[in-house]
């Protein structure tokens, strides 16, 4: 079976739209968002802006162009000729949905689509970690397309709108990752799978983490040498490759702890753990808490369906 990893990410992320807004400025203006750790993006229609983030990285967008941020960091957004010591505003509300930064009257010198959502899963931030801090793509128009289909949707109130929502959230998402990989230069997942040694290593892994997996097996997929690959694979990914592995099986074993009716012993054996002792302190060391008591928060009712009576009292003590 074919595993995509990036497919598999954006899924367990569960995107839901919070808002969706236009955009339009003229002459001088500046607006600041705080960091939010809320995913945000945005297309540029018309003309072109700076983005600030972290008042560190420095982006010029023009009209065609779309960024990602998947946790919102702080963020300045200006014109180009902003003076220096212009004061942020805030944009005023033309009509619902559509608001104007700026001088008010005349026609607008820049246009953009710009929308916030947020990720449903509780192990959002874990499976954040794994993608690029800031995506840009340029000129690629799918990208607007796709944010007018989800600020259409946002806005009707039409039969399971948040359904029709959370899939275009998806693919919007993974077209915009897929899209910036080969340009970027920031690690994370795409960036590896744009990698032709890394993607056969990284497919495997999320093909199978069950598998005893070594970085000299890995190294191996990606016919590297063990030292080439680790160094490659931290480089370009940003973590190291038992590190993301750990990372992966946590966020499985997440999922399955909370949706799965299956045991613990049965959640490590899928997630390449030999034992539910093993599991539980591996788990209760990433987590800070135990299975059940993971489960237990997140709408399993109770550790007796989850543990034989033998193994109850070893998850009683990790507690």
């Amino acid at each position: 079976m074919t595993i995509d990893p990036l497919t598999e990410i954006v899924t367990l992320l569960q995107p839901r739209a919070r808002f969706s807004k236009f955009v339009e400025g003229a002459g001088h203006w500046r607006v600041h968002r705080p960091a939010l750790g809320e995913p945000f993006y945005c297309a540029v229609l018309e003309g072109r802006c700076r983005m600030i983030f972290g008042g560190k990285q420095t982006l010029v967008l023009e009209a065609g162009d779309f960024v990602l941020v998947p946790a919102m960091q702080d963020l300045v957004n200006e014109s180009l000729e902003a003076p220096d010591d212009l004061e942020a505003t805030a944009p005023t509300r033309l009509a619902e949905g559509h608001f104007r930064i700026g001088r008010q009257d005349g026609l607008p010198d820049m246009r953009a689509q710009i929308g916030h959502c947020q990720f449903g899963s509780p192990d959002a931030a874990l499976l954040v970690s794994l993608l690029p801090d800031i995506v840009v793509v340029r000129a690629e128009p799918r990208l607007a397309t796709l944010m007018e289909l989800v600020n259409d949707e946002t806005r009707a109130g039409r039969q399971a709108r948040e359904l029709v929502l959370e899939r275009l959230l998806e693919v919007l998402l993974i077209e915009a990752l897929r899209s910036g990989a080969a340009g970027s230069g920031a690690p994370g997942l795409t960036r590896g799978l744009a990698d032709e040694r890394l993607a056969p290593a990284l497919h495997a892994l999320h093909a199978r983490p069950d598998h005893a997996w070594t970085v000299t097996e890995l190294a191996g997929e990606a016919a590297l040498s063990r030292s080439a690959f680790f160094a490659r694979f931290s480089r370009i990914v940003g973590i190291a490759p038992m590190e993301y592995l750990l990372a992966w099986r946590m966020a499985l074993a997440k999922r399955l702890l909370r949706d799965d009716g299956s045991t613990v012993q049965e959640i490590a054996e899928r997630v390449g753990y030999g034992s539910a002792s093993t599991f539980t302190t591996a788990f209760s060391r990433h987590t800070g808490m135990p299975p059940a008591r993971y489960a237990r928060l997140n709408g399993r009712n109770s550790a007796e369906d989850m543990f034989p009576p033998s193994e109850l009292a070893t998850e009683q003590v990790a507690f």
